[in-house]
C-alpha cells in the first residue's frame, strides 16, 4: 500500500511516521523559564548531529490551540537546555511530565524528581537520570504554516554527566543504562534486549 501524505490529515501523518522511524531514543528535557520555574518534558523527535562539535537536536510540535509549548518559550529564553535520559525506572516519572501543564507548574514536582543545578547552562539537571547532556542553543529551525507549526531545536552538547557505574572506559554500556526507546502508539522498549554485529572490514578494490 501506497500513501501520498500531501493527502492525509496531520493525525495520519503522524502516526504512519512514528510506526516507521523506530525505536526513537527520547530526550527527557529540563528548562527553566522566565518565570523561574523549571519545566520537563519527553521529546522523541530526538537525535545527535555531529560528534566535534557535539551536536544535538530534538523536534518540538505545537500546542493543541497552536502556541508554543513551554519547552520552546524557556529555550528561547535562556538559550539552553539539558538532556536526560530516560531509564526504566523513570518510564512512569517521564510520562507524567508529557501532559500539557500551565507554565507555572514544575513537571519535576508534578513527577517526584529532583532538580540539581547544571554546571555550565541555567536549565537544572534531573538527578534520577544517570546521563544528563548540557546544552548551548544554537539554532531553532521551523516548519510548516500556523497553527500546526514545527520547530527542531539545535543545540551544543556543552558537558556530558555520566553515572560512574555505567562507565568502562569512557563508553556508557547499554546493557548498563537501561534506557527506553519510544515506539508508535502507547509502546516503548528497553536497551536490554540488544544484540551485537561487527562492521565489515572491506578491502580497497581497484
Amino acid at each position: 500500500m501506497k500513501f501520498d501524505l500531501q493527502k492525509l490529515s496531520i493525525k495520519d501523518c503522524h502516526d504512519l511516521l512514528v510506526c516507521a522511524v523506530l525505536p526513537r531514543p527520547i530526550a527527557f528535557v529540563s528548562t527553566i523559564g522566565a518565570n523561574g520555574v523549571n519545566n520537563l518534558a519527553p521529546f522523541s523527535y530526538f537525535t545527535v548531529l555531529s560528534s566535534k562539535p557535539a551536536v544535538v537536536g530534538f523536534g518540538i510540535g505545537p500546542k493543541r490551540d497552536g502556541g508554543k509549548k513551554d519547552t520552546l518559550a524557556n529555550v528561547e529564553f535562556t538559550g539552553d537546555f539539558v538532556i536526560n535520559v530516560v531509564t526504566e525506572e523513570l518510564a512512569k516519572a517521564m510520562n507524567l511530565t508529557s501532559g500539557e501543564y500551565p507554565p507555572q507548574v514544575d513537571e519535576f514536582i508534578e513527577a517526584g524528581l529532583t532538580a540539581i543545578p547544571g554546571d555550565r547552562v541555567k536549565s537544572s539537571r534531573v538527578a534520577e537520570s544517570p546521563i544528563h547532556l548540557e546544552c548551548k542553543l544554537i539554532q531553532i529551525l521551523q516548519f510548516g504554516e500556523a497553527p500546526r507549526v514545527n520547530r527542531f531545536v539545535i543545540g551544543e552538547v556543552l558537558q556530558i554527566h555520566v553515572q560512574e557505574g555505567l562507565l568502562q572506559g569512557n563508553i556508557a554500556k547499554a546493557d548498563r543504562l537501561k534506557a527506553i526507546g519510544r515506539l508508535g502508539e502507547d509502546f516503548y522498549c528497553s536497551t536490554q534486549d540488544i544484540f551485537e554485529r561487527k562492521r565489515p572490514e572491506i578491502q580497497n578494490k581497484r
